[in-house]
């Protein structure tokens, strides 16, 4: 679908968006979650409280992704899902109304990005598909997020990254895979992918160090991204060779060593179904989560040893933050929204329905947890 149509209907979305009011949102005590989900059929982003009701929501054209927040927890961008043309910028106040950004010509968004250089930076992962390369887009935020450059990402097809804790550094996930969008998510380089983590200074835009995994996993595409306590990035893989094989999907990177990979016991791996979706760290910084809406299964591993602590079964369960009571917040593509971690019982925010008018919900692939000092 052509870009112009998407940024037409999306901007004409956001200014109707302008009306609706904030649900208290300053009033809220504790954290927020932000989520993309479909309700009864319309695409939306949710801004949550912790007790699981609704803040804030805003229509979106198409499905939305991931998420983008300041460090004062009051403005967020969100990305469309990839291939995505366009990103919504919005007020966790409801000071000002959100705004739509379209993604440059010849670029799309991969549904990731992160501010950068004290908030007045967005850095969005992007494809530049008539050159074959992943670029890191440039915003300034001042400027109502206006495109102002673009530096290589060191790889192709980034996904997520996470801004390390220097607040220099970024860390770029890349599947190795040549999309372009007129295919959708086709690989077109089955053969030759090249799946790499890569660190950039985003001052300069230099790659300052690139990991690969051993030649014989090409198929596996970098894709989700944590931070641990320590400063380690975890990382989730998914596996583009054949569906019997059992590949090791969770692993681990320390600035200026090898990445270490766990596959964790046989049941787990297999429930994992060759896929991560999303990963998280809980508020210790101790226990890693990795979730599998395939294999309808959430992995936990110790951040220290990379020992596996166990699994949590939920169906099409993939969004996952910090949680409140439990160490993880979790949601589900059945409507689901539950707390819980390893060797801890469940408890739930809210079921496979909400009122009023017992809508169906559905949660897309993330979420965010947003502290507002």
């Amino acid at each position: 679908m052509p870009s112009t149509a998407i940024d037409r209907r999306t901007l004409l979305l956001a200014a109707a968006a302008a009306g609706i009011a904030p649900g208290g949102l300053l009033a809220a005590a504790g954290p927020l979650f932000l989520a993309a989900r479909r309700r009864a059929g319309r695409f939306e982003i949710a801004v949550t409280d912790e007790a699981g009701g609704d803040r804030l929501v805003l229509p979106l054209e198409t499905r939305g992704h991931a998420f983008a927040v300041d460090r004062r927890g009051r403005q967020a961008i969100a990305f469309a899902r990839q291939p995505g043309r366009f990103a919504i910028r919005f007020d966790l106040d409801g000071a000002a109304p959100p705004t739509a950004v379209a993604s440059a010509p010849d670029r799309h968004f991969y549904g990731h990005g992160v501010f950068a250089d004290n908030d007045r930076l967005l850095l969005a992962t992007e494809n530049d598909y008539a050159g074959g390369r992943g670029v890191i887009g440039v915003y300034s935020v001042k400027d109502g997020l206006r495109r102002i450059g673009e530096f290589a990402s060191g790889g192709l097809d980034p996904h997520e990254a996470v801004m390390m804790p220097d607040g220099r550094t970024l860390c770029i996930a890349h599947g190795g895979i040549l999309t372009h969008p007129d295919y959708g998510k086709l690989v077109l380089n089955p053969d030759t992918m090249a799946p790499t983590l890569t660190y950039v200074d985003t001052a300069s835009g230099d790659v300052l160090e690139t990991v690969s995994l051993d030649t014989a996993l090409y198929k596996l595409a970098f894709h989700h991204l944590a931070v641990d306590g320590a400063g380690a990035v975890w990382f989730g893989l998914q596996y583009h060779g054949p569906q019997t094989d059992r590949p090791p999907l969770v692993g681990r990177h320390r600035r200026g060593g090898e990445a270490e990979l766990f596959p964790g016991p046989p049941d787990i791996l297999r429930g994992l179904a060759n896929y991560i979706g999303s990963v998280a760290v809980d508020g210790s910084g101790g226990i890693v989560a990795t979730s599998s809406p395939k294999g309808g299964l959430i992995a936990y591993w110790d951040a220290a040893t990379g020992r596996s602590l166990g699994a949590t079964e939920l169906t099409d369960g993939c969004g996952l933050a910090a949680g409140t009571r439990r160490p993880f917040r979790i949601t589900s593509g059945t409507g689901a929204v539950i707390e819980t971690g390893p060797d801890t019982e469940i408890s739930t925010i809210a079921g496979g329905l909400r009122t009023p008018g017992d809508e169906a919900i559905a949660w897309d692939n993330h979420m965010m947890r947003v502290e507002r000092p």
